[in-house]
């Protein structure tokens, strides 16, 4: 209270300074335009002139404080003042000139002419100059004083594009005292702009010479300022930048320049996502996202990484009711709160319980019959998965398939299992597990009038366990940052792209098919790693070592998402394609099911060679336990 009493005050204060202020200044604009008219000579103004500003000068200093005051000059917050308030220092010094004009032919009525008419102009002026001293004094002090400082620990900063966006984050970090960056350059292509500068930074280069221009000026921060760059764009100036050593960071995209949204709290490091390099996969989920609208809806693993975007994405478009349901709670707390705070009319449930649990799933489908339900919920790290080959069984296999019956007992229209592409050709036990799965899909279709699809992808960029995590982490820990082979590649969607593709592979099931999600051009393990050094600000393999570790138990060097029997069926959108089902013997498949459920809970220590008999297509690469 004490504390805002005092701001009060010191602002009342500045206020009475800048009304004397602009007394002392009318008081001084009336001698200068008089003797600016008069040559400058006291002498040779007429005594007639003198007396008359002298008559004027009570009722103009009155009319002076009341426009003024009209025109904010004494409510702005000068020091942040831009182009806004220069416009009404300069409308209310001209309403001033001529209502002095008003006054003096006012009072001095019958005269012809009571003052030179360049007497008004002068006073204008000389008003003008005085009130722009006033209001933008202390910020020339500032600048001054910013020039005139130390600026060792200030951070270099090449700032690339000559925009609009460059504009608006000049003017933030020259108005700051916060903000610990110094602008020594611009980078733009167009050659136009070459040489020529901005709020006094000169464009120094185009983006070729980004290296050359981060040497020269000692660089240690770029950020890329241009939010309507293509991804193409933006990877071809990256593949420049990453080089270079520096701190990357980049504006979002052209949204924020639209929205007036630029500026320094709006900058994002770049990341790996950036040098992709390819337009991001965008999907009409308006469209046919109506299937879901209105309906109750089940999402398995729903805190996971897949779980909990599949959520994100069905409640903004209008459920009936989302069950989010998921055996860690963590996370799930952390899905449920979101979803609270983003959608306060949503009918949400939360429930913690395993899928291995009969009795809590039929709870579950008894107490809110859902009507479509996806199922993420799953063990998917390999190496983990190599090391508990049971658990990988009774938690993906069984528990698909205690869910699936229970989908086919109350009827759920349609389900939709989130499967792999380790699932082609496996040669780990979490890609037969898998497998496993989609065959039970595939069976439970033809028995039931639940429609069963499966849809599957390969790695998704960020995904918990996924490479990129780790290797931050390894990264921030001073390295080294280990690959497993040099030749090591994977496809890779960002988590939106993949979890917008599966709710519309959803939209296009009819029932029994295994979706394939068209992942794009595969990417090196290696080539991810290298770049993540780079964007980090290191040199890889001087700063931070890069460490070969060897191909772990039941990894591939590349995935496959077909198998040799499956064939590609297209769909309405072209990166989604549909396998055709591979024949089985279902009541075959049933019976080995069983076994396998009755055999794997002895925990027993041959579970490869079972799985083996029901994918004939899994090749183990390790036999431990």
């Amino acid at each position: 209270m004490e504390s805002m009493k005092f701001q009060e005050k010191q602002l009342n204060t500045r206020r009475a300074m800048l009304l004397f202020y602009d007394i002392v200044a009318v008081v001084a604009s009336t001698y200068f335009a008089l003797l600016a008219r008069f040559d400058f000579s006291m002498a040779g103004i007429p005594l007639q002139y003198l007396n008359i500003a002298l008559d004027a000068l009570i009722p103009n200093i009155v009319v002076t404080v009341i426009i003024f005051y009209f025109f904010r000059l004494y409510t702005s917050l000068w020091t942040y003042a831009g182009s806004t308030e220069m416009l009404y220092m300069i409308g209310g010094c001209a309403m001033d000139a001529f209502v002095c004009l008003l006054i003096i032919l006012l009072m001095n009525r019958g005269v012809a002419s009571p003052m030179p008419r360049s007497y008004y102009l002068f006073y204008g002026v000389s008003m003008l100059a005085c009130t722009f001293f006033s209001r933008y004094f202390y910020r020339l002090l500032r600048m001054f004083k910013r020039v005139r400082s130390d600026s060792k620990d200030k951070k270099n900063v090449l700032l690339v594009g000559a925009g609009e966006a460059a504009d608006a984050l000049i003017k933030e970090i020259k108005d700051s005292n916060y903000i610990n960056k110094n602008i020594v350059g611009l980078i733009d292509d167009n050659p136009n702009k070459l040489g020529k500068y901005m709020h006094g930074i000169k464009v120094v280069g185009n983006r070729n010479t980004i290296p050359e221009m981060v040497e020269r000026y000692d660089v240690h921060e770029i950020i890329v300022a241009i939010p309507s760059a293509s991804p193409k764009q933006m990877k071809e100036i990256l593949e420049i930048c990453k080089s270079t050593g520096c701190e990357l960071k980049r504006l979002p995209g052209m949204y924020q320049l639209v929205n007036g949204e630029v500026g320094i709290s709006k900058l994002k490091d770049v990341d790996v996502n950036d040098l992709l390099g390819r337009d991001p996969i965008n999907v009409d989920l308006n469209s046919i996202m109506g299937y879901v609208s209105g309906k109750v809806i089940m999402v398995t693993g729903g805190g996971g990484t897949i779980g909990s975007e599949l959520c994100r994405q069905i409640a903004s478009h209008k459920p009936k009711q989302l069950i989010v349901f998921d055996i860690y709670e963590n996370s799930t707390y952390d899905i449920q709160l979101e979803l609270k705070r983003k959608y306060p009319e949503l009918d949400l449930v939360v429930a913690i319980g395993s899928v291995r649990n009969t009795n809590r799933l039929d709870w579950i489908f008894k107490t809110y019959h859902p009507e479509i339900i996806y199922h993420a919920a799953a063990h998917k790290h390999v190496p983990l998965m190599e090391d508990s080959p049971n658990e990988a069984i009774k938690n993906n296999v069984l528990g698909t398939w205690k869910i699936v019956r229970m989908a086919d007992k109350y009827q759920v229209q349609r389900f939709v299992m989130i499967s792999t592409d380790k699932a082609v050709n496996p040669t780990n036990i979490m890609g037969a597990s898998k497998r496993i799965c989609e065959m039970i899909i595939q069976t439970y279709n033809n028995r039931s009038k639940t429609e069963y699809v499966a849809v599957r992808f390969g790695n998704v960029l960020g995904s918990n366990g996924s490479v990129i995590p780790i290797f931050k982490k390894q990264i921030e820990e001073g390295g080294p940052v280990t690959v497993t082979h040099p030749d090591i590649i994977r496809y890779f969607m960002t988590i939106p792209e993949a979890v917008s593709l599966v709710l519309q592979a959803g939209a296009y099931a009819k029932g029994g098919e295994i979706f394939v999600l068209d992942m794009g051009e595969p990417v090196k393990i290696l080539d991810l790693a290298t770049n993540l050094i780079l964007l980090s600000g290191h040199k890889p393999n001087e700063d931070i070592m890069i460490k070969f570790t060897g191909l772990r138990p039941g990894e591939k060097l590349y995935e496959e998402m077909l198998m040799e029997e499956e064939g590609l069926q297209d769909t309405e959108n072209k990166l989604i394609h549909i396998g055709k089902p591979i024949e089985i013997d279902e009541e075959a498949f049933l019976k080995e099911l069983q076994d396998l459920e009755e055999h794997v809970v002895q925990e027993p220590d041959d579970i490869r060679e079972w799985v083996q008999r029901i994918v004939p297509t899994y090749v183990p690469t390790a036999n431990k336990l």
